[in-house]
């Protein structure tokens, strides 16, 4: 539990975050921003904030499937049910609980009133989770706990009721930058410093137009979300795989065939993807990341898959397509002249003379 008022030195740091632009499509955080530093901006009544952590870890190396280049890696987090609902009912169920124990013992005070959030408004749920003692914002921006490692949902309870603050947590990371060395794209230019433009979990998730060229060939399999700097950090070793059954991987998520995911159309991912984080993206950004994956696998057997979506409706589907296909087959792509004419798209248009050019894409 925290103080609304914990947290001012966050506000400072989104500030120069937005100022260097490395929240790239994220205009959300802009229009947001002043918002985030104090709780009571988004709620004036608020007197505390109780945070709660819930652990959803994996139980086991969730690196493994990058060495599976024919499969797609799925973030952890995303494998099972969307966290969203779940976590905000368990909080809908604490703070009732919280309602009626104040109530009993109010005895004609003013009444309890109470707001949960769950990673869906203007809250700076890092920061207040490091202030209320939970864990700390590690040298990759994410929250570390000694408990649970890098496993961590995090939500809140506002509440007006005046509660007695807990100790912050310290930072614990100390010399190690083992979550900044591992990154594959270089997103983090010092250490507790993110540059999304560069983070793979924003490019293929939040990031809505063609991927960067020259960070392609670095994402490998990775299509929604990467684990790397947290499944690295050595305070997992005390973390537990998480215990509840909706979060729990389901199987088609824990090493999914990217030809069999390249052929999914809107109505096949919507129902493929239903209660699952991954359906925010959309089929055609979705898609758009497995033909990057596609295109790093070095496994010629795949540009098939790749050569179907060259006449894709989806620009984006399209331009990724050729560039999969170039990767893998370059001969076999500069036989679809045709495609190559008709093309009325300029970005894809431009894919297609990096991919046939003479030099390495």
């Amino acid at each position: 539990m925290t103080a609304p008022d914990a947290i001012p030195q966050a506000l400072g740091r989104l500030r120069q975050f937005l100022a260097d632009g490395a929240h790239g499509d994220m205009d959300w955080l802009e229009t947001t921003a002043e918002r985030r530093g104090d709780p009571r901006t988004l709620w004036p009544q608020v007197c505390s904030v109780i945070m709660l952590g819930f652990n959803y870890g994996p139980g086991a190396d969730p690196l493994a499937i990058l060495r599976r280049r024919d499969r797609g890696a799925v973030s952890v987090y995303a494998q099972g049910d969307d966290y969203h609902e779940i976590i905000k009912s368990r909080l809908k169920a604490l703070a009732r609980w919280l309602v009626a124990q104040a109530q009993r013992d109010a005895q004609g005070d003013a009444p309890v009133d109470v707001k949960v959030f769950v990673d869906t408004a203007a809250v700076m749920e890092k920061p207040l989770a490091q202030a209320a003692g939970l864990g700390w914002q590690g040298k990759h921006t994410n929250m570390v706990s000694r408990q649970h490692g890098s496993w961590l949902f995090l939500g809140a309870i506002f509440t007006t009721l005046a509660l007695p603050a807990d100790a912050p947590e310290a930072d614990h990371c100390g010399h190690c930058r083992a979550c900044l060395d591992v990154c594959p794209t270089a997103a983090f230019p010092a250490p507790y410093r993110l540059d999304a433009r560069r983070c793979i979990s924003y490019l293929t998730i939040e990031h809505k137009g063609p991927i960067p060229r020259e960070l392609r060939p670095l994402m490998g399999n990775r299509i929604y979300g990467c684990d790397d700097c947290l499944a690295v950090c050595p305070w997992n070793k005390f973390a537990q795989a998480g215990r509840e059954a909706k979060l729990a991987a389901r199987d088609a998520l824990r090493a999914p065939s990217l030809v069999e995911l390249a052929r999914l159309d809107d109505t096949a991912f919507r129902k493929q993807f239903a209660k699952s984080p991954v359906k925010r993206t959309g089929r055609d950004r979705f898609v758009r990341n497995v033909l990057i994956a596609i295109g790093n696998s070095g496994d010629a057997m795949l540009a098939p898959a790749a050569e179907r979506l060259l006449a894709d409706a989806s620009p984006l589907v399209r331009g990724a397509a050729v560039w999969a296909l170039g990767r893998l087959d370059r001969g076999r792509l500069a036989a679809h002249a045709p495609a190559r004419a008709a093309e009325r798209e300029d970005a894809v248009a431009q894919e297609w003379t990096a991919a046939l050019a003479d030099v390495t894409v």
